[in-house]
């Protein structure tokens, strides 16, 4: 079992920037990759980014590109996304997700961490 704790969510400007973080605890070694998703009252869950754990490949959702990006440390336990520019569209519970292969599927999730921009 793996368990991811999120935590720097908050409020902040828009055109301002924030930084999230994601530590992953468990089972690490079962971790393949680590993804930031998030979902807006009444809108759909929406994948942001994701980055391999033992390498550095990287995804971006097209609402984000350009604007975030996901790192790692030298341990691949613990993620972050940097996030520049927000706009009010980026108001959301940003949550962290893992999985444990390329095809799988997320399976552990994290709580969840409220950003919120204000205009």
């Amino acid at each position: 079992q793996v368990q991811l704790v999120e935590s720097g969510g908050g409020l902040v400007q828009a055109g301002g920037s924030l930084t999230l973080s994601c530590a992953a605890s468990g089972r690490t070694l079962s971790l393949y990759a680590m993804g930031w998703f998030r979902q807006a009252p009444g809108k759909e869950r929406e994948f942001v980014a994701s980055i391999v754990r033992s390498g550095y490949d990287t995804n971006y959702g097209d609402s984000v590109k350009g604007r975030f990006t996901i790192s790692r440390d030298s341990g691949g336990n613990t993620v972050y996304l940097q996030m520049n520019s927000v706009k009010s569209e980026d108001t959301a519970v940003y949550y962290c997700a893992g999985k444990r292969g390329e095809i799988f599927d997320y399976i552990w999730w994290g709580q969840g961490t409220q950003v919120t921009v204000s205009s």
